[in-house]
């Protein structure tokens, strides 16, 4: 029963008129309400939207040399790489080197013929 009770309170809610209406733009108070909400979030979040596009920016050549010299290895890496969900996240070793394990519980990898196994 007490599933019942929010649905059956929506539809009422929403079935009856909306007898306060603002002058204005026609919008009811709910309405006028919400639309004070999104502006104050909107006005709220302006710095950090500026700030990202300084980040953009800031970070916009290093990120294009960075997919111009990694992009082709990248695009190997994808296309050797059958099922990207049997291997863990990529893991930093002390040394720099990173590497991607294969995840405990994953089926046997089987070479493509002509592949040599090391």
């Amino acid at each position: 029963m007490k599933r019942f009770i929010i649905p059956v309170t929506l539809v009422a809610a929403l079935a009856t008129p909306s007898f306060a209406q603002d002058e204005d733009d026609g919008l009811s108070l709910m309405e006028r309400g919400a639309q004070m909400f999104m502006e104050g979030i909107l006005k709220e979040m302006e710095p950090a939207i500026d700030d990202l596009g300084g980040l953009a920016e800031e970070f916009g050549p290093a990120v294009r040399g960075f997919a111009e010299q990694m992009g082709p290895a990248l695009r190997d890496l994808m296309e050797q790489v059958e099922d990207w969900s049997v291997y863990d996240a990529p893991e930093i070793l002390p040394n720099g080197d990173i590497i991607i394990r294969r995840k405990p519980d994953a089926p046997e990898y089987e070479p493509p013929e002509g592949e040599i196994e090391i």
